[in-house]
């Protein structure tokens, strides 16, 4: 009677791939008295590097703005190598698109919340998130896309 493996995650590494701070109005931005607007943007991408190795990069891009002038643009590229053996195919997915950006959040927030402060701003703290309704998001979209193609694209009888 032979069992099957036992699926496996852990943690290896996680570190900081990028990071940007820009004020490029600076130093007439901190004379405005009005607040900004701040828009955030968030992208994941996992890709696999060896046997059983991955790479999740979380890419969080804050940019503030008074009207057309930009006040500050942060990017904050939060990476992590994950181990990953004896899980099935349907559930890399979810772990590489859901798991593992879940995990390397609280990072990048932090980082965010850091370097705006260190950049003469108040800091910017994200609301805590998880990944779920955007991976689910993210499954939509691709399946939509697929079906389009097969619209567009249909097969000679």
């Amino acid at each position: 009677m032979s069992e099957s493996p036992q699926p496996m995650f852990a943690i290896e590494k996680i570190y900081l791939k990028d990071l940007s701070v820009e004020v490029p109005n600076a130093p007439d931005v901190f004379l405005e008295r009005e607040a900004p607007t701040v828009d955030v943007n968030m992208n994941s991408n996992g890709r696999a590097l060896q046997d059983g190795l991955f790479e999740v990069v979380l890419t969080i891009t804050i940019t503030a703005k008074l009207k057309d002038k930009t006040i500050f643009l942060v990017e904050a590229a939060q990476a992590g190598l994950f181990r990953i053996r004896n899980v099935p195919p349907q559930d890399m997915g979810p772990l590489l698109g859901i798991a593992c950006p879940n995990t390397l959040f609280p990072y990048v927030r932090e980082t965010i919340s850091a370097v705006t402060s260190r950049a003469g701003f108040s800091p910017v703290v994200l609301a805590p998130m998880t990944f779920e309704g955007i991976y689910q998001q993210q499954m939509q979209q691709l399946q939509q896309q697929q079906q389009q193609q097969q619209q567009q694209d249909p097969k000679p009888h």
